[in-house]
């Protein structure tokens, strides 16, 4: 019996790196759910807002934009909401768990729908780099493993269930109103 070659033998890791890795794959599934379900009701919202007549300028003026320009605006908002991020950690420090919570709960809102309507705008620009094109590729593939892998789990299923039993019972419950 011939033993396999080492670079095809994975070690075993210990109990406390895989606690922590799962730990890590479930916030970052969650991040990731959180994302595909915000990113697009919040794009849309701010391209409500981007009706408005001053803004559809500025609109037009970043889908003009050339790529670099356009990949160095999707810094902006890190930037501009880091200081927001930094004042909720620092609420949380003071003991307001609620109000840091919340802050940091707008921010993430906020700073999605702000990258998300950016994305929309510029993604044309965008892909024309061909490194950009690659990850973005690349990161499509890996998002969309993972959401089919949470997706099959029984949690994902049950929940889907119950949301789907909810919305039955609701809508039977205005047909009955309605009768009234």
């Amino acid at each position: 019996m011939t033993n396999p070659p080492p670079s095809s033998v994975k070690p075993r890791q210990s109990l406390p790196v895989r606690l922590i890795k799962g730990l890590f794959d479930v916030l970052l599934a969650l991040l990731i759910l959180f994302e595909e379900w915000g990113w697009e009701p919040l794009q849309r919202a701010l391209a409500w807002v981007g009706h408005l007549p001053g803004l559809r300028w500025i609109e037009r003026r970043i889908q003009a934009l050339p790529p670099y320009g356009a990949l160095s605006l999707f810094l902006l908002p890190t930037l501009a909401l880091l200081p927001v991020k930094l004042m909720a950690l620092w609420l949380i420090g003071q003991g307001h768990l609620l109000g840091g919570t919340l802050v940091i709960i707008a921010a993430k809102l906020t700073g999605t729908a702000i990258v998300a309507r950016l994305f929309s705008l510029t993604q044309p620009v965008l892909m024309q780099l061909a490194w950009f094109a690659r990850l973005y590729a690349r990161w499509h593939r890996w998002k969309e493993g993972l959401l089919l892998q949470v997706r099959a789990a029984w949690p994902w299923r049950l929940g889907r269930m119950l949301k789907h039993r909810l919305r039955q019972r609701w809508q039977r419950l205005q047909a009955r109103w309605r009768q009234s």
